[in-house]
Parts: structure tokens; C-alpha cells; sequence
């Protein structure tokens, strides 16, 4: 699979270790003309060449795979654009302006194969606002990667309603061989993880205001409670988990004593408990139960809780 990453800044560098990795060769392509390639390229390679020294020196690979890793990147300045001729999947990563975009995609389509696969990284832009600017647009998507993007495994994929089931399912297979977690949701804004870490960021940095903890107290309960937490089990699968009546009444309560706007539950919420679908204990909720053993899925999330209590190294044995 031939892969280019177009924009040589921090996200372009991240997607074209994360590929190089995972053992593909990447074009890694700026283009914008400039007297300065030179300095930039070295620059870049610096940046690459570093983030893989620091995972060797945490055991996370061999020291001699760095070399082998960084062979397999190919950095391109403008002048040799022409590669993207080549690239099934190409990944747009300029800077967050639709003029920027605008000039990446008519370049990009302009070389590039009418088949190939083209991925905005765009973290503020709706897929459905860049379908203008390129051709044959059932092939364009966003795919939002979390930064550092050769490390952390979730990609949020972004469909417009005329993106093709067959570009997403080639995205989707690619991603996977190099170990990435992909998820799809519509043009919405912030995607999944942006839209759901600003309110809890935001909610945090009131609390320090507020003066309710501090800072440090926050963090700790954030990574020992709130994080480790839903590392072993997602958002929705834990409503359903502990109860929607649970959350229903504690939206209720903090709604009354901290803010109706931020914490007034939605309607779905609000709808299963008028049906008394309230998860796992009645059989139904966000998810149907009534076909599961649901012995063997709660000793399954308690696994997985241990699981991540023993990777932090929380985990203790009974005195």
C-alpha cells in the first residue's frame, strides 16, 4: 500500500512514523515552495529520529530499529509533488484554514490518481465543508488522529453522506495493519474524543477556579479514578453498566446545584428511564442484554479493570 502524508508539520511527521512503524513506506510531502526545504527536512528528521530514540529508550523497540523505522520515510519538497501520482491513500495534514486546504486539495487532485483515497487530518473542519474542494469527493474523509499520532491508537474517521462504504472499508483495513483503532461518525462537530475531553477539561479548569480541588487533587482523580476507569470501559457501555437511572439522578442533582445548561440530562437518557430501560439490571439500555450472560460480562469488565490496575502498577493482592 503506497501512502504520502502531505504537509511535513507535526501531525505529518506523527502519520508518517505511525506507517513506518507498521513496516509500510511513506511519502512524507510539503508543498509549499520554499528557500528553506533544506533546514526543514533536517528538522523534521530530527523530530522523527528523536520520538523513536525516546520508545527505544523506554523498551518499547531495539535501538537498531530506529534506523530501519526511518528508512522507510521518503521526505519530498514541493518540486517533487509529482510522487502523489503514486499514493492510493494520500493524508492532507496543512495548516487548519480552508485556504490552506483549498490550495492542498486542488494540488493533490491535480496529481493524484482519481482512485486515491484522500484523509483530511482536519481536528475544526467539517468533512461536508471540504467536499467543494476537491474532485470525485465520494473519496474524501477526515481522519483525526490523537496526537502523538505514531503512538496512541484511536483514529476518528469522518464520512460525508457520499463518501463510498469501499473508501471507508480501505481506510479502515490500512489503519488496523498498523495496529490503529478506527472509528466512524458523521460530520459532526469535534469529532468523538475532542467534543467529550473539552467539556471534561473545561468542567476541571472551573473546578480549580471554584476553588472545589486542586489542580494536583484533580489530576490524580482524573488518572487513578475518571481515566483509569474508562480505560476498561466506554462511556456509554458504563452507563448502561452502572445504571441510566444512576445518571439520570445525579444529572438531575447537579443540574439543580451547579449548572441546568452544562448538566441537564439529554432526551435519550431522559426517555429510558420513562421506559425503565436502565441498563444491564433490566436488560436493556443503550444496549440489549437479554441474550447475554451477563455473569460472564460483568467477570469480563472487572478483567479488564484489573487489567489496567496492574499496567499502572496499582494493582495489590489482599493482605
Amino acid at each position: 500500500m503506497k501512502i504520502a502524508a502531505v504537509g511535513a508539520g507535526r501531525m505529518g511527521r506523527g502519520i508518517a512514523l505511525a506507517f513506518a512503524y507498521a513496516g509500510h513506506e511513506v511519502a512524507l510531502i510539503d508543498l509549499k515552495p520554499r528557500d528553506d526545504w533544506d533546514l526543514l527536512r533536517a528538522e523534521a528528521i530530527a523530530e522523527m529520529r528523536a520520538s523513536l530514540a525516546m520508545l527505544a529508550e523506554l523498551g518499547a523497540m531495539p535501538a537498531d530499529a530506529v534506523a530501519r523505522i526511518m528508512g522507510r520515510i521518503r521526505l519530498h519538497p514541493e518540486a517533487q509533488s509529482g510522487v502523489l501520482q503514486d499514493a492510493e491513500i494520500i493524508f492532507e495534514a496543512v495548516p487548519e484554514t480552508l485556504e490552506a486546504k483549498a490550495s492542498a486539495f486542488e494540488r493533490i487532485c491535480a496529481i493524484a490518481s482519481d482512485e486515491a483515497v484522500l484523509a483530511s487530518t482536519t481536528s475544526t473542519i467539517l468533512v461536508t465543508d471540504l467536499v467543494p474542494l476537491v474532485t470525485r469527493p465520494r473519496r474524501l474523509l477526515n481522519a483525526h488522529w490523537l496526537n502523538p499520532a505514531y503512538l496512541i491508537p484511536l483514529v476518528e474517521l469522518s464520512t460525508h453522506p457520499k463518501t463510498a462504504g469501499a473508501v471507508v472499508d480501505k481506510l479502515r483495513a490500512v489503519l488496523e495493519d498498523a495496529g490503529k483503532v478506527p472509528v466512524v461518525c458523521g460530520p459532526t462537530p469535534g469529532y468523538i474524543v475532542p467534543r467529550l475531553q473539552a467539556l471534561i477539561m473545561n468542567e476541571a479548569a472551573r473546578m480549580v477556579e471554584e476553588g472545589a480541588a486542586s489542580a494536583e487533587d484533580i489530576d490524580k482523580a482524573t488518572r487513578y479514578g475518571l481515566g483509569l476507569r474508562f480505560a476498561a470501559i466506554g462511556v456509554i457501555e458504563f452507563i448502561d453498566y452502572g445504571g441510566n437511572d444512576i445518571l439520570y439522578y445525579a444529572s438531575d442533582y447537579l443540574a439543580r446545584t451547579v449548572s441546568a445548561e452544562r448538566y441537564t440530562a439529554p432526551q435519550n437518557v431522559q426517555r429510558l428511564m420513562r421506559e425503565g430501560h436502565l441498563g444491564l439490571k433490566t436488560g436493556r439500555g443503550f444496549y440489549d442484554y437479554r441474550s447475554r450472560d451477563t455473569r460472564a460480562y460483568r467477570k469480563d469488565v472487572l478483567e479488564r479493570t484489573l487489567r489496567e490496575l496492574r499496567q499502572s502498577g496499582l494493582f495489590r493482592p489482599p493482605r
